[in-house]
């Protein structure tokens, strides 16, 4: 076998409809666009969503609901996964960074930890926001809860 004898498969490959050759061709005249109307005109383009004239889906579905664009999404981090992670890499301190490096949170995600669980050893933790229960554990233990 060689580069020479390479042909496309059988029926793949079908010649172009060339329209608006003349009568001869089988498609001159109105070059198959009928007989009058929008699509027979030249620079026709078909709105986006147009459903021949039946109410669009987009018209017949009501709307619903709203999108707070300030809204803040945090990655839920718990003590008791801070807690396993400074035993196994013998941490005193945790913030983003070292999460992101654990493959706990990607690096643009915002931190929030939360207090399921419990902890043992003093911790400094940086985050970008905590709740009242994890601040209070980690500060039980003389370990500083720092927002970013």
């Amino acid at each position: 076998m060689d580069l020479s004898t390479l042909k496309p498969a059988k029926g793949s490959v079908k010649k172009e409809k060339r329209i608006g050759r003349g009568q001869g061709s089988g498609r001159g005249g109105t070059s198959t666009k009928g007989h009058k109307g929008g699509q027979s005109r030249a620079g026709y383009s078909r709105k986006i969503g147009f459903e021949g004239g039946q109410m669009p889906l987009q018209r017949r579905v009501p709307k619903y609901g709203f999108i707070n664009i300030n809204r803040k999404e945090y990655k839920a981090i718990n003590i008791s996964t801070l807690q396993t992670l400074a035993e196994a890499k013998k941490l005193t301190s945790i913030d983003a960074e070292i999460l992101a490096d654990a493959g706990l949170i990607s690096k643009k995600d915002l931190v929030k930890i939360l207090g399921n669980g419990k902890l043992t050893t003093k911790l400094d933790v940086k985050a970008h926001a905590f709740s009242k229960s994890a601040k209070a554990a980690i500060e039980g233990l003389n370990g500083t809860a720092t927002i970013i």
